[in-house]
């Protein structure tokens, strides 16, 4: 994997040749965790972690809803992703498909289900991706995007807190 920035608190894992799993314990409760991932100007915040500054984010929060992040990468190029939410249980459960724009042609949509588990007034975030194949996996895996996971975990956890 990627080297690590970040408090290399978030969980990184492969149960599967076609699975990612992210998973990570937030110092604060879930519908606070929940309205800081759900949340466009919140989500801009945390979503570009340090590699560059959302341009554009989208969010229509209901199933059949569409969302679309667009972040200007360090570098001065664009990297874009969209999808639309399948299932919408708030403050517990989101499932989405998520496209990246510059995949190539025919790649299949990434299934990603994020859960969210309170214990204590603490917050697990559990990110489940499903993808087509390992070499879709491995691909991702190879952009270095833990580092920049690591990253909007921390960002996302400091707004959780502030909202408090």
């Amino acid at each position: 994997m990627s080297q690590m920035t970040g408090s290399g608190r978030a969980k990184v894992t492969l149960p599967t040749d076609e699975e990612i799993l992210i998973t990570r314990e937030f110092d604060a409760p879930r519908h606070l965790v929940y309205k800081a991932y759900t949340t466009p100007e919140l989500v801009s915040r945390w979503w570009p972690g340090q590699r560059g500054e959302m341009r554009s984010c989208e969010i229509d929060l209901r199933p059949g809803g569409k969302w679309r992040y667009v972040m200007g990468a360090q570098g001065g190029f664009e990297v874009a992703f969209h999808g639309e939410f399948s299932e919408v249980v708030e403050n517990e459960r989101l499932v989405t498909t998520e496209v990246f724009e510059g995949a190539p042609p025919g790649t299949a949509p990434a299934l990603t289900v994020a859960t969210f588990e309170e214990s204590e007034g603490r917050t697990t975030l559990s990110m489940l991706m499903r993808v087509e194949s390992r070499e879709v996996r491995d691909m991702i895996i190879a952009t270095g995007m833990e580092g920049g996971v690591q990253e909007g975990m921390d960002i996302l956890e400091q707004i959780a807190r502030e909202l408090a």
